[in-house]
């Protein structure tokens, strides 16, 4: 892995590595077992692998060769678990690309990643225009006959060899998983690179603290290209659970969802679920079946929380927080009946370093910080990434060693209680000048959370000339007061310089891939004038 830091000196290597051998062993145990629901379709483990070790075989062309990097460009469909659990069966890494994206950025990716094999579902299949066609691999599996028709070359689900019966195949421990892209600053995605020993270490000790067991039922509610899929999907397969991806139909009000399948074990954006509150989905006792209930990627406003453990009363409701480079997420925080509160923005702390992982906050010399100052987040652990993707320079920019351990540079600032707790505070890079103050966009969404008495809100810088912002502008949706009455509030509670020149009331906030809010999205609106 080029530019991806430097190996361990001592490097441990087994079949148990393999993200495909916990299936694997589900599968001997359980075969009649559910295994995934997608899509309107069933498969139990015994059928699972039975595909799985067919595609496998196809990529190692019978064992002749281990290939190193197979793209997946599908989710939540039957054909993404399949194919990703195929891919780790082979011993080589999975790549998520984001079906969201435009022609012209999956052509760069694949370009930049040199795939041995590409495998596609049906929506992933309709991506696959001549446009794209010379830039893909030799190898690629898509889903029906009917697709042989683009290229008779390409090989189909119901046409996969017979596989023989051999095991996942041994990883070293330092050895990609999976590669997941995230959004750079030059727009150029970054390819984090994820061992596969950083991903056993995750799983283990979520295991051991959630206790998922063959009867649970885990909901799917992220695409592959966001990394809660990675805990939906091997955490299900560790326990011999069953997987149940939620259609894109039903994304953002899943309620229903939850009940009809008897969920038991969700995880998701807080955004998801506080347009659930505002839909009037979060009645008290709406979920019962539900016993673990996890929040991440953005602030989980306390009402937002207190809103679902009503909903979900057999449920414990944990807010974990991790970026991408630290394998899904490395903090926790249960919500109790009365919270850990971030002081002064009403979201919950985000807690303590995982079993195994460590925090701290620096200051732009890399020296800790004291107790309840402001700095930037730190982690370190088994469970940091390798780096990223052919990018020596960034990877040594953002993973350093200090006094002997590798820590990762988060960009986010945060400050540690008294008690030992982390509090997030948004990004450093969402530190914005205006009019000649520093200003960071989320201590403005905490008040328009507070005064409109929403948890969707939104505050974009705009507009931006020569590295400034001349103002910002608000976005909410299911404001709980008028205009004039919060506009007066916000007045008394922020400077000047802070209060939102205009605010815009939506029916919803738009959210990209991740779910997340998508200021970006809102920033180009405003250039267009579409407000």
């Amino acid at each position: 892995m080029t530019g991806c830091g430097a190996r361990p000196a001592r490097v441990a290597m087994g079949l148990s590595l393999n993200l495909a051998w916990p299936f694997s062993r589900s599968a001997s145990r359980f075969p009649d077992r559910l295994c995934v629901s997608a899509g309107g379709q069933e498969h139990t483990y015994g059928e699972a692998l039975t595909t799985v070790r067919r595609i496998a075989e196809w990529l190692s062309e019978s064992g002749q060769l281990t290939p190193s990097r197979v793209g997946i460009l599908a989710s939540r469909s039957w054909e993404a678990c399949a194919g990703i659990l195929g891919t780790a069966w082979s011993g080589a890494a999975y790549v998520a690309l984001n079906l969201s994206q435009p022609p012209e950025a999956l052509i760069a990716l694949l370009d930049r990643l040199n795939l041995d094999a590409l495998i596609a579902d049906s929506t992933g299949l309709q991506k696959l225009t001549a446009e794209l066609v010379p830039h893909l691999p030799r190898k690629v599996l898509v889903p029906g006959q009917e697709a042989l028709a683009a290229n008779s070359q390409w090989r189909t689900f119901g046409d996969l060899p017979e596989a023989r019966r051999f095991e996942p195949r041994p990883v070293r421990a330092d050895s990609p998983a999976y590669i997941e892209f995230t959004s750079g600053s030059t727009g150029i995605p970054k390819g984090v690179a994820i061992p596969h020993g950083a991903v056993s270490h995750f799983i283990r000790i979520m295991q051991r603290r959630y206790d998922l067991q063959a009867e649970d039922r885990i909901a799917e509610t992220a695409d592959t290209s966001f990394d809660i899929s990675v805990f939906d999907m091997f955490m299900t397969w560790n326990a011999g659970a069953s997987l149940h991806a939620i259609p894109r139909s039903q994304a953002i009000a899943p309620a229903r969802y939850i009940q009809e399948h008897g969920i038991t074990v969700w995880f998701s954006v807080p955004s998801v679920a506080a347009a659930m509150g505002r839909m009037g989905m979060l009645a008290a006792g709406a979920f019962p079946t539900l016993r673990v209930s996890l929040f991440s990627g953005e602030p989980l406003p306390a009402k937002v929380a207190l809103a679902w453990k009503e909903a979900a009363p057999n449920s414990v409701v944990d807010n974990v927080y991790g970026p991408t480079e630290a394998t899904v997420v490395c903090l926790h925080e249960r919500v109790g009946e009365i919270p850990n509160v971030t002081k002064e923005r009403d979201v919950i702390a985000i807690g303590r370093p995982l079993e195994g992982s460590a925090a701290a906050v620096w200051d732009s010399s890399r020296r800790t910080v004291p107790t309840g100052v402001t700095g930037e987040l730190v982690l370190a652990g088994p469970q940091l990434a390798l780096g990223y993707l052919d990018d020596p320079e960034k990877t040594a920019a953002r993973f350093v060693e200090q006094n002997g351990t590798r820590w990762y540079l988060t960009g986010d600032l945060a400050y540690q209680d008294g008690r030992g707790l982390f509090h997030h505070l948004g990004r450093i890079d969402n530190q914005v000048k205006i009019r000649g103050h520093r200003v960071e966009l989320e201590d403005i969404e905490s008040h328009l959370r507070q005064v409109y008495r929403t948890p969707s809100v939104a505050a974009v810088a705009w507009p931006m000339q020569f590295g400034t912002a001349a103002g910002i502008v608000a976005f909410v949706s299911g404001p709980g007061r008028s205009d004039r009455e919060a506009n007066d509030e916000l007045r008394r509670r922020m400077p000047p310089y802070m209060v939102p020149d205009r605010v815009h009331v939506l029916d919803k906030l738009p959210v990209n891939s991740s779910g997340k809010v998508d200021r970006k999205i809102l920033a180009k609106k405003l250039d267009e004038e579409e407000f």
